[in-house]
Order: C-alpha cells, then structure tokens, then sequence
C-alpha cells in the first residue's frame, strides 16, 4: 500500500489482481502523486515534492521526461480540460500568491508554455510589487514546518511590518498558496500574509495529515504558535503586530491558540469557529453520516481517551481568566458551524478576560438567499479589516 500514492498499470482483465499490476510512478518518501492525465504518447503526472508542486512530461515511447517550468517557487497548478487524447498540448491552470488565475499550454514534446489567459485584477496591479517565498520554521519537536509568505516589495523592512497569519490544519486540506486580490489590500499596507501549513494538512503527504489529528491534534497548535515565534525570530514582522486568522475548523485553531499563547497576538479572527467541539460531537445522532467523518478526524468523545484529550484543548472548554488578545468572531444562521459556538465562546471570553481587550461578535442573521450575496462576503472583510487596521 502506498499512503501518498502511486500510478500502477495491467491488462484490464487483472485489474483486480494485484499480483499483475506493474509500477508506472512509484511512491516517493518526501513526494506524494496529485493527479495524471494521459494521452496516446504522453503521460503527464503532478506531485507535491517537499510541499512544493511540480509537474512532469514523459514520453511513453522513449520514457524521457520533461518537467514544466513556471516563473514562481511556490504555487498552484492543476490540469485542466484535457479531454482529447490526441492532443499535442497539455492545459494547465497556474496561480501562485503573486500570480492571478492563468491559463496555459504546454507542448507534450518541447514542454514549451504559450499563455491562454490572465484574470486581469486591475489597471494598476503589477505582480513585481510583490514577492513570495517558501519559509520552513522548525517546531518545538523538530518537525520542519513550510510556510508561504507573500508580501509587497516596496513595502516590506525587515522586523518592523505587520503579520497576518491564517491556519487551517484539518482534514487533509491545504491551504494551496493562490493569488487573492482581497489580499492585496493589507499586502499595500506592508502587512506580511503568512500561511503555515501546519500538521492536520497534507502538504507532506498522509502521515503529515494524521499526526495533525485524533490524538495527535495539539501538533497543529503547536506548529501554529511555532511559525509565529519563528517569523518573529526571522525578521519578517514586528512581534507586537501579530494577527492570527482562521475559519471553520480554522476557527477552532484560533480558540485553542488563543488559550495557549494569548500574548503572542495582538488581534485574531475567528470565522464561523468550530470552537465548541466535544459537546457537538458528543451531540451526533447514533449513525448519522457525517459523524463518521467527525470521529475520524477528531477523536469520538464517546471514548474516555478521546473525550479527555480532545478536553485539553477544545477552545470553549479551555478558556480561563487571562489577558486575552483583541478577538472579531463572525459567525452566520446559515453558515456550516452552528452560530451558537462562536456566539458562546464570546460570551465566556468576555466573562473571563483578564485585560481590556476588545472580544466582538458580528451574527449575520439575513435570510439564506442573502447569505448567498457576493457583495455581503465582502462588507463582512471588511469590517475584519477595518478592525485590525484600527489595531494598527
């Protein structure tokens, strides 16, 4: 078995038989394969290789391969609409955190791109105003921990900038670094956007993933609170203007890093958090479909062991007489987390903050068609903004 992944080929009437299938890519120990497409001579296969995606050519005649080159280290690339076998080009989309959404072509013989198209942004963007990289900050266990920072040029000295630091962590899912114009808003201000791809997430593969969940869980509060130190340590930001972000089951990362190492922010933004999670959890119906998943990921609260760990960190659980950072929750009547976490974690927060700090609460409580409008999305950030620029 291979947990990142492997392609594998046989004559149709094995398929079933394991025994007569044969090795096309073989599993890597620091990359895992994310998809393939094949034509009548080509095969062209994308991995995540040290969390860094690449993408290769190989001729299925003469076995020679040919690797895409892109203009950035770190970025998003997928196939797309390759459905003629025949064809003498393969499509790819590209995006990076500097780069809006394009389209391009690559020859399956040379490995030459031609530009299909660009999303255009505005008239006065220019990606060379920005730069990204890929940071790798070392955890408390000695874990290397990759980072993807983006950042205005112009704006940018060393130690004294703003960060803005937005965590995920959970079910496998990576926080891909994709260009964001909402982004480009706090990048103009010399904030610092940073996207630690903390334990919970597969950038490096499936075993990435588990020692970020179940009983393993804390790891990716621990990367979290690690990346902070370590960008801190490294010169990108000033430590006293730190912000940390994150949503859904992002949101429940925020409630426990606000617990474990309130001092090291100084405002956070929680969106529709699931930071009440044992007691939803311990709330499942007996056989409902997603609880499955639920347990899976997090532990069943059910069980004495998980019940007791997933206690040492479950956000609404944990808080407790201290100085809090500044905190903006958002929550919605129609989001996937029930506004009834996020509008409780508040209520305790406020009840128990030591300091002065300001802990807001914003329900968005329209109608579910409402809750649908684009422009609605975009008042609600900023409102988010104005908050930590107010900070600031």
């Amino acid at each position: 078995m291979a947990g990142d992944y492997q392609l594998m080929r046989t004559q149709a009437q094995n398929r079933f038989n394991p025994l007569e299938w044969e090795g096309v890519i073989p599993a890597g120990e620091s990359a895992f394969l994310a998809d393939v497409v094949l034509f009548d001579n080509h095969l062209v296969y994308s991995q995540i290789d040290n969390a860094v995606s690449k993408m290769t050519i190989r001729d299925l005649t003469s076995g020679r391969e040919t690797p895409l080159t892109f203009n950035d280290d770190i970025f998003v690339a997928s196939f797309s609409g390759n459905y003629n076998s025949k064809s003498r080009n393969v499509r790819v989309f590209y995006s990076s955190m500097t780069t809006p959404a394009t389209y391009y072509n690559f020859n399956l013989s040379t490995g030459k791109s031609r530009m299909l198209g660009q999303a255009q942004v505005s008239e006065s963007f220019s990606s060379d105003n920005y730069k990204s990289e890929r940071v790798m900050i070392t955890a408390r266990d000695g874990e290397k921990v990759p980072v993807s920072l983006v950042y205005n040029k112009n704006t940018f000295r060393k130690g004294t900038n703003p960060l803005f630091q937005f965590g995920y962590g959970a079910y496998g899912t990576t926080l891909e670094p994709y260009f964001s114009a909402n982004r480009l808003s706090l990048l103009d201000r010399g904030i610092v956007y940073a996207v630690p791809h903390v334990r919970g997430s597969d950038i490096l593969g499936y075993s990435w993933y588990r020692n970020g969940s179940a009983l393993n869980k804390k790891n990716s509060f621990n990367d979290f609170i690690d990346v902070t130190k370590g960008l801190v340590d490294q010169q990108y930001c000033d430590g006293n203007k730190v912000f940390a972000a994150g949503m859904e089951a992002g949101g429940l990362l925020i409630g426990a890093v606000a617990n474990q190492a309130p001092q090291l922010y100084l405002g956070m933004l929680a969106q529709n958090p699931a930071v009440d999670i044992v007691t939803t959890l311990l709330a499942a119906e007996e056989g409902a479909p997603w609880a499955g998943v639920e347990f899976d990921e997090w532990g069943n609260p059910n069980e004495r062991t998980d019940y007791e760990y997933m206690m040492t960190y479950s956000p609404y659980d944990n808080v407790h007489k201290k100085n809090y950072p500044n905190i903006f929750v958002s929550t919605s009547f129609y989001g996937p987390i029930g506004y009834w976490e996020g509008a409780k974690w508040v209520a305790r927060l406020r009840n128990l903050n030591a300091g002065d700090s300001l802990i807001l609460l914003e329900t968005d409580i329209g109608t579910e068609e409402e809750a649908e409008r684009p422009f609605d999305y975009l008042r609600s950030l900023a409102r988010q903004y104005t908050f930590l620029l107010d900070l600031l």
